[in-house]
């Protein structure tokens, strides 16, 4: 595709629909672009219907990161944050995806994948990396306090569906609290598992 530089910086950044799910940015560009930028979205659509109704709509999750990874898509922290309704399981994802993101970035960007929560959080608001994990902190330890509220404030959800979800965050705060301990597994971690599955337990 040829075209002014500015003119392709335009049709590439308006392709974040493809994040978005929408295609509002179909208004910033120039007529003569509209129809293929539409045509763009027409396909992502469809591709994502057709996941849907195979059972394998979490396939264009991996499709959307391949993009983002290739285009160097930095969207804003929003776009990150988890679709689920129930506060429960959204303080688990929240708590899940900002851990991750904290102790493992710095790798990941050096492979060349896609921007993380602190790319994001850093570009969108302009501070530091540190004013960023302090801020992520703040978020994390405020969703704990969802979830420890979880089990005090009656819910429709039945408590030993509530017990995985809990459990499943504790695992996660094991492994991600100091280092990224799931890619590159260190004592701590050999020394929980062990006294899980191998280590006999005194009677």
């Amino acid at each position: 595709m040829e075209g002014m530089s500015e003119e392709i910086s335009k049709f590439s950044g308006g392709c974040s629909f493809i994040f978005r799910w929408d295609i509002k940015s179909i208004n910033q560009l120039p007529e003569y672009m509209e129809v293929t930028y539409q045509a763009l979205s027409d396909v992502y659509k469809e591709i994502g219907e057709e996941m849907d109704k195979e059972g394998k709509a979490y396939c264009f999750y991996y499709v959307k990161e391949v993009v983002g990874s290739l285009t160097k898509y930095n969207g804003s922290i929003e776009e990150l944050h988890t679709s689920c309704t129930n506060p429960f399981t959204a303080a688990s994802c929240l708590i899940a995806r900002l851990m991750n993101d904290m102790t493992t970035h710095k790798f990941e960007q050096e492979r060349g994948h896609v921007a993380s929560a602190i790319e994001c959080y850093v570009k969108q608001y302009s501070v530091s990396k540190q004013q960023a994990y302090d801020e992520f902190n703040k978020q994390i330890a405020n969703a704990w306090n969802e979830i420890n509220q979880g089990f005090l404030v009656p819910t429709s959800m039945p408590i030993p569906i509530l017990i995985r979800v809990l459990n499943l965050t504790r695992v996660v705060d094991i492994i991600y609290k100091e280092n990224d301990e799931y890619t590159h597994v260190g004592k701590v971690m050999k020394d929980n598992i062990a006294s899980l599955l191998i280590d006999l337990v005194p009677v």
